[in-house]
């Protein structure tokens, strides 16, 4: 086993005030919404769209993200445990949240958004791919310092030895992973976006290429990344592999529909004059 590995024991907790932990996973959760923001009011600019409607969608998504992704968690991976315990479903603060809960979250609360502001759903699904990837590489920043979701055992020089989760063996850091993936998806997203005016050819088309690339890195990260619940090891496929498959083939649909039905947008004023 190779002797060049990092010994990760990071305190999760940044600081205390009044008695009140505020733990680095928060700080980071808090970013993603703020980056998130920021991506969404350049686009509004580049469309020539008033940048208020911004707030009213931050709202909506940020109640979906954390509705979605705590109840994500509570359906597919502990059931039993929180039917059970109805009351320690709502203490997010003991942890478990899914990034596939949250994606269903993000859905729905677009779907509300869209009717309020008369705005295509479709329309809304192409920008908010771009603002997501970013986001979940925050969030899973904020998982590396919580020492949680990581990989198998490894060899390789960069293994993470999670004292503070009681390993004694280097793993994987499939936190990292997942957010350079997710950083290299938002990268060739927003190149796609503002370079190539790809969201403004056919409805569907940037959603499509967010859901394949996004979900694919998520299936084949989770061939070395940890369990996170008993009954996973069973199965062929983890429950985030599982999760995963439809949101691809989603991603195919909306491909496949842009290609051949979808009308393209009509480009910005911005985009006529490059």
């Amino acid at each position: 086993m190779s002797l060049l590995v990092i010994n990760w024991n990071l305190d999760p907790v940044f600081f205390s005030v009044f008695g009140f932990d505020v733990r680095y996973y928060g700080i980071l959760f808090a970013f993603a919404f703020v980056v998130s923001y920021w991506v969404f009011t350049k686009m509004y600019k580049y469309e020539g769209i008033k940048v208020t409607e911004i707030d009213t969608l931050a709202f909506y998504v940020g109640i979906g993200v954390v509705v979605g992704a705590r109840l994500g968690h509570v359906l597919f991976y502990q059931p039993e445990y929180y039917f059970s315990h109805p009351w320690h479903i709502l203490n997010i603060r003991e942890g478990g949240l899914a990034s596939h809960g949250a994606a269903i979250g993000i859905l729905l609360a677009l779907w509300l958004y869209s009717r309020k502001h008369k705005r295509p759903f479709i329309w809304l699904l192409d920008r908010i791919a771009l603002a997501v990837p970013i986001a979940g590489m925050f969030v899973r920043l904020g998982n590396l310092m919580n020492s949680e979701i990581y990989g198998h055992v490894t060899n390789l020089p960069w293994g993470f030895v999670f004292r503070r989760a009681g390993e004694t063996l280097p793993k994987h850091p499939t936190q990292i992973y997942e957010a350079l993936a997710y950083l290299f998806i938002f990268f060739v997203l927003y190149w796609l976006h503002f370079k190539k005016n790809y969201a403004f050819k056919k409805p569907g088309a940037q959603f499509g290429v967010f859901l394949i690339l996004l979900f694919m890195a998520r299936f084949l990260i989770e061939f070395i990344k940890n369990d996170q619940v008993g009954f996973e090891q069973a199965m062929a496929l983890n429950m985030g592999q599982l999760l995963s498959i439809p949101f691809i083939l989603l991603g195919i649909g909306f491909i496949i529909y842009s290609n051949k039905y979808a009308k393209p947008y009509p480009l910005p004023q911005d985009s006529k004059r490059k």
